[in-house]
């Protein structure tokens, strides 16, 4: 390395670590060099160009500028000349600037980040090279979390370094939301403290696994570490993120349930009246009979709070519908007027063999549901019950229909004379035919095909007028399939059972097949161990159900499945 002079018009401007110059010093600087000229030489290097510049300014910008400013570009520079390469350059440059004091925090950031990226993310080396402590080093790789504007304003000192240090725990929107109000108002580094506290997540209260967040530079503690100004530890400064990570882990919560329950929502403010506990006794209490009819409601099932006092707690058992609950109870409290008021009458008569099965009703806490009030202890016809219960019906009466020629044939005749044999396309018919006469039907010629039929044995016809009652069978409506099965005094028990069945359960919540259990009777069959069975997952509580040791499953059908 040389130390001379170069006339300036042969040194050409390099980028410089710092992006603000303090115009005050600058002036001073100026009026030194007009006077005494540039004492301490400039860093230069030597450069290969076929232009008019022979050397490249490495560190010394000020003090070139305010010479060619003072003395114009015949000035003698005195320089100090080192032969090196672009990268080293740039670290030089970084070195020569990050020595003196009054670079802003800001570009020590940025230039620190490059030095840190060419050293392949060694921050110790990056440390060393510099001449930082690597506390110093991560302070100021922090602040490149700062959104531009912020470092922009911390680089012109409109901002001191600990409102950029606060700024830095947020999300970028927010900084550029906030550095506006912190200039206009004048806000101190405390009082911007104050105001993202105020706005800060507690990760304590956090639902979602905050593994991802223990190095995240959103999160206080993480914070504290970093800069000299942070946020009590234990908060998220990052709010659009903590929400996201709550409502996908509300969501999860919400998938979790689904088997269980009819109905399971996410609970947010203003919706707390949406919902009631379902209870059977107690001034809210819908009765025994009329709780357990209740588990099959569509209405009926969980909800997750989405409330900040109680976030990601799990309220089971609840009723959304709350005026049907409110008739419920009135319904329960009636009876239970109507049992006291018969008790009392029966007593005071002497007690009567009425007064005394009314006395029996009372003392039992279960008073007698009048027959007009009587719980509906179905399961709730869904869109896929619907469609399970309508297959299963006309699977089961084209079973039967195929039996008998005869009853096929009475059965053609009847939706033919309805208009409902257009169930029967022409292509469907003539592949029918086919398929018994081994032989091709005609869509066109109706001769050909009065003389396919007459050469078929009675047998064959018998077959064909089955196929063809069958085929419009499948494709009747359902309210016309309802009045054949109803007619046919279709018996659904000999074509369906539970043990065989384990489609039906699948499609249905926990909750629904405990209204299952109660109407088949496998509730009171399995005793004390009903409650631990339905703790067990949905697979293994349908795998259970469909072996209960020593339960008659024959003629057992399920309401829901009545036509």
């Amino acid at each position: 390395m040389s130390n001379f002079t170069v006339p300036l018009r042969k040194i050409r401007h390099r980028v410089n670590p710092r992006t603000h110059r303090n115009e005050a010093k600058f002036i001073e600087l100026r009026a030194s060099v007009k006077v005494h000229g540039v004492i301490q030489p400039i860093l230069v290097r030597p450069i290969e160009l076929d232009g008019e510049y022979e050397y490249e300014h490495i560190a010394g910008e000020s003090r070139l500028d305010a010479a060619e400013a003072e003395h114009g570009l015949d000035y003698d520079m005195p320089v100090l000349v080192k032969d090196v390469d672009d990268e080293t350059a740039d670290m030089l440059a970084l070195i020569e600037n990050a020595q003196r004091a009054d670079m802003a925090p800001s570009d020590e950031a940025v230039w620190a980040a490059r030095l840190v990226g060419k050293l392949k993310g060694d921050r110790e080396e990056a440390a060393r090279v510099i001449g930082w402590s690597r506390s110093k080093l991560d302070k100021r790789l922090a602040l490149m979390n700062c959104s531009a504007l912020v470092l922009q304003a911390l680089s012109r000192e409109q901002i001191n370094l600990g409102h950029a240090e606060l700024l830095a725990t947020l999300a970028k929107e927010k900084q550029d939301t906030l550095l506006p109000v912190i200039s206009s108002e004048g806000k101190s580094v405390a009082e911007l403290k104050a105001t993202i506290e105020q706005v800060a997540c507690s990760l304590a209260a956090a639902i979602f696994d905050k593994a991802d967040c223990a190095q995240c530079p959103h999160n206080s503690s993480m914070q504290v570490e970093m800069f000299g100004e942070a946020i009590a530890s234990g908060n998220c400064t990052n709010a659009a993120c903590y929400k996201e990570k709550t409502e996908k882990q509300l969501s999860t919560v919400a998938y979790g349930l689904k088997d269980e329950y009819p109905v399971v929502r996410i609970v947010r403010a203003g919706e707390n009246h949406t919902r009631i506990q379902l209870l059977a006794d107690g001034p809210t209490g819908v009765g025994d009979e009329q709780a357990k009819a209740c588990h099959a409601c569509q209405n009926f099932g969980a909800a997750v709070s989405g409330l900040p006092d109680s976030l990601g707690k799990v309220y089971r058992g609840q009723c959304f519908d709350t005026p049907c609950h409110t008739k419920k109870v009135a319904a329960r409290l009636k009876a239970d007027r109507d049992v006291k008021a018969e008790g009392a009458k029966a007593a005071k008569a002497g007690a009567s063999a009425a007064g005394i099965q009314a006395g029996k009703a009372t003392a039992s806490g279960k008073p007698k549901t009048q027959e007009s009030e009587k719980p509906v202890t179905a399961v709730s016809e869904t869109d896929r019950v619907k469609a399970y219960r309508v297959a299963l019906w006309r699977k089961a009466l084209r079973r039967e229909v195929a039996k008998d020629p005869n009853v096929a044939n009475q059965y053609l005749l009847a939706m033919g004379m309805t208009g409902l044999s257009r169930n029967i396309s022409a292509e469907s018919m003539g592949k029918l035919f086919e398929k018994i006469a081994d032989e091709k039907a005609s869509s066109i010629d109706l001769a050909a095909n009065l003389h396919g039929v007459h050469a078929l044995e009675a047998g064959q016809r018998h077959n064909l007028t089955i196929a063809l009652a069958v085929s419009a069978i499948e494709g009747v409506e359902v309210n016309h399939l309802v009045t054949l099965c109803k007619y046919h005094k279709l018996d659904l028990t000999q074509h369906w059972n539970l043990q065989q069945s384990k489609d039906f359960l699948d499609l249905l919540t926990k909750s629904e097949m405990k209204v299952i259990a109660d109407e088949l009777g496998l509730r009171q069959k399995i005793g004390a161990g009903f409650a631990k069975l339905f703790a067990k997952s949905k697979t293994d509580l349908v795998t259970a159900l469909l072996a209960v040791d020593g339960f008659d499953y024959a003629g057992k059908l399920p309401k829901v499945l009545h036509f």
